[in-house]
């Protein structure tokens, strides 16, 4: 579903990405690891077209990322999602809902509202919203597009034990869905990811997820 042979990338010389490949097979979760700084941003804004490829190729679902048709199966959530604040959580929802189709999918909004626990809480101004809430919200309008493929960055970045845990337990019931997320914290990996995609120096190596902490932990114990 994602393949990505031979991308490098430098900023000013420096190169961030290293003749790295990849292949995430259809249905596989595969977390993109890496120490801060290591480029794990920098692959997925290439992947995505944020950044311009310097070299290599990339398919998504089988469709070139330099085409326009991959947007139809690829939904990304960002570390920082911007809502509208002035919005209520199912305002926001329908506002980013009309951006993909001229009718809006009301039925579709509420199980996705459903799924993340703010049915609820669906009719409050978000600025009311902990983060933990707000992050939530951030992945049911991404759930909303159905997409075949879920790439997230850092998607519980700053949130606490118990948010943290809601969206893990979000991320782990999606069915036939193809996810690539950027994390840094090992116990998250462990209890979701099937795989993990290490990013060293530039270079890619990927690891089925027991694998990937069971030589962490060596290293560590060194």
């Amino acid at each position: 579903m994602i393949n990505i042979q031979h991308v490098s990338y430098a900023y000013h010389k420096k190169k961030v990405l290293d003749d790295i490949s990849l292949s995430v097979e259809a249905n596989e979760r595969c977390a993109l690891v890496g120490r801060n700084g290591a480029g794990k941003s920098t692959m997925i804004h290439v992947m995505l077209g944020l950044l311009p490829m310097q070299k290599g190729s990339i398919t998504l679902g089988g469709i070139s990322n330099r085409k326009q048709e991959w947007k139809r199966i690829v939904s990304y959530l960002p570390e920082k999602f911007h809502l509208y604040p002035h919005l209520t959580g199912e305002e926001n929802m329908r506002f980013f809902a009309s951006l993909s189709t001229k009718k809006i999918d009301e039925e579709s909004i509420a199980e996705k509202l459903k799924m993340v626990s703010l049915y609820e809480a669906r009719g409050e101004q978000i600025t009311r919203y902990s983060k933990g809430m707000l992050q939530r919200l951030g992945l049911a309008v991404m759930l909303y597009y159905d997409s075949d493929i879920i790439i997230l960055d850092e998607p519980t970045s700053g949130l606490d034990p118990m948010g943290r845990e809601e969206i893990l337990q979000i991320i782990k019931s999606l069915d036939n869905k193809t996810i690539l997320m950027a994390s840094h914290h090992l116990s998250e990996i462990e209890k979701v990811c099937t795989h993990v995609a290490y990013l060293d120096n530039g270079k890619m190596t990927k690891y089925p997820v027991d694998e990937f902490i069971r030589h962490h932990l060596k290293e560590e114990s060194v």
